[in-house]
């Protein structure tokens, strides 16, 4: 979309600035496993990459990212309880993670089953954890589901405004009469607002509200690059690098013609990658920003 401020110009040119940083090659036995595993996935050589993920958190127990890159490996292996085993260990680490619960759900479905077979041993009663569930129950139109998730919950604006929604895609609206003249807001309008919403929590760093934001988004447009942008700032802030990666790679699939956004999601990704210590990928994302590829 044309005319939209992007938040983090001045950040990149940081980034751009302080390439040299970066040069140093790094050979950590975990880093090697890891970006491997994910190479193997990507070529559907699943037995390889599920035990290059596993040598990772021999190295690096209780990292919940490793658990969720299992559990999605065995997902589209089809080895489902072992799928749904370290979908909720990921989910115990990080119950407010929407990627880990949306995960888990994803294995269940696959399964024929319901979130309350595993309930008791998930963090059901985490209210971010519910607010997600609520999230993906209404994205995919199990608007019982959502409602009966609700009803356990307190008073919220978030209660308020699902409750609202679920309504309002379950019933028409009655008109008893010529329906009065409105301007509807548009899917630009929509977008526009979205996007300055989000622009306006990035500026102030608030990075719970970011990856929230982002999530909700995400969930109306998935095909918005941005929203990924976005999500994976918040997780990198939120020292969340191998999540980051995942989202922000995601987002390169959707982007076309936007120089801009495409440098900033080059730049968070070379940050992820700087955190992890694989500074021979930081530094390919920052020579394609200065080559402008």
């Amino acid at each position: 979309m044309q005319g939209v401020i992007y938040a983090q110009k001045d950040e990149q040119i940081e980034v751009e600035q302080s390439a040299e940083v970066f040069l140093d090659e790094y050979t950590d036995e975990f880093q090697e496993n890891f970006f491997e595993a994910l190479k193997q996935k990507g070529i559907q050589n699943y037995d390889r990459a599920a035990n290059l993920l596993l040598k990772c958190k021999q190295l690096k127990p209780g990292d919940p990212a490793i658990d969720h890159e299992l559990a999605k490996v065995y997902l589209l292996d089809k080895k489902y309880p072992s799928a749904q085993q370290y979908a909720i260990e990921a989910l115990h680490s990080g119950p407010e993670n929407y990627w880990f619960l949306n995960t888990l759900l994803s294995i269940i479905d696959r399964q024929g089953s319901a979130i309350e077979t595993v309930q008791d041993r998930i963090p059901y009663g985490n209210k971010e954890l519910k607010q997600n569930l609520v999230r993906i129950y209404f994205k995919t139109k199990r608007f019982q589901q959502a409602l009966n998730v609700l009803n356990e919950m307190g008073t919220s604006d978030f209660k308020e405004r699902y409750l609202q929604r679920i309504n309002d895609s379950i019933h028409k609206p009655k008109t008893a009469g010529p329906a009065p003249v409105v301007e509807e807001e548009t899917e630009e309008d929509v977008l526009s607002r979205r996007k300055s919403t989000i622009e306006e929590a990035i500026a102030n760093n608030d990075f719970n509200a970011v990856e929230s934001l982002s999530a909700e988004a995400l969930e109306a447009y998935p095909l918005q690059p941005y929203f990924y942008y976005a999500q994976g700032w918040a997780l990198n802030k939120q020292g969340r690098p191998k999540e980051a990666i995942s989202i922000l790679e995601t987002g390169l699939d959707y982007l076309f013609d936007d120089q801009t956004l495409l440098k900033m999601i080059y730049a968070e990704l070379a940050e992820a990658h700087k955190t992890l210590g694989n500074g021979s990928k930081a530094n390919e994302y920052l020579s394609k920003i200065k080559s402008g590829l």
